[in-house]
């Protein structure tokens, strides 16, 4: 029987260790750890912009990103999975879909699917259709502005001469031009 005894020795911390096992206290510490940290970390949150290190950082979608001269690009570039079925982006038309409607051919088709079962796509290629149209005469609107607050006073031409043109824009005649295109494109609309 003498030879069964336990001859080795618990240190003070695997006693302790031990009784809050027992204790059912498994996360508390049985030892205390003394040292330096380094500097004290900050914590940012979502969309929180901080210099470090040269860079810039960001949060998005709670990860840490480098701001870069290409974060415009990021927002145009397709992803690997589709947002909307999570399945992979890899047809031939996936990526034109997604710059579109933001969604796979896919899914694209299964909107498309439900929306003429519920009886609902007519109203939507015309909705889409006068959208279209609201767009472009905006786009018309703009491009006639600045055309009119142009100045064509001088003009310099690839050789660096300044040249002075004499004659102009008729503006009456342009803003009835206007009207007219805007009027066109109002008929349009279904």
């Amino acid at each position: 029987m003498s030879d069964s005894v336990l001859k080795k020795q618990f240190k003070k911390h695997d006693v302790e260790r031990l009784r809050n096992l027992v204790k059912g206290k498994t996360g508390d510490k049985t030892t205390t750890g003394i040292g330096y940290n380094g500097e004290e970390s900050i914590s940012y949150k979502e969309g929180d912009i901080w210099k470090e290190n040269g860079k810039t950082w960001t949060i998005r979608d709670g990860i840490k990103e480098n701001i870069t001269k290409l974060d415009k690009f990021k927002s145009v570039a397709v992803p690997i999975f589709c947002p909307s079925c999570k399945g992979n982006m890899d047809k031939q038309l996936d990526p034109y879909y997604y710059k579109s409607y933001g969604e796979c051919v896919d899914c694209r088709a299964t909107t498309e699917t439900q929306l003429k079962k519920d009886g609902k796509w007519e109203e939507y290629i015309k909705t889409t259709f006068n959208k279209e149209i609201d767009i472009n005469i905006e786009e018309y609107k703009s491009f006639m502005s600045d055309m009119l607050s142009e100045s064509n006073n001088n003009y310099i031409t690839e050789a660096g001469d300044i040249q002075k043109w004499v004659g102009g824009i008729d503006k009456k005649r342009a803003k009835k031009a206007l009207d007219e295109g805007v009027t066109y494109l109002k008929n349009l609309k279904k």
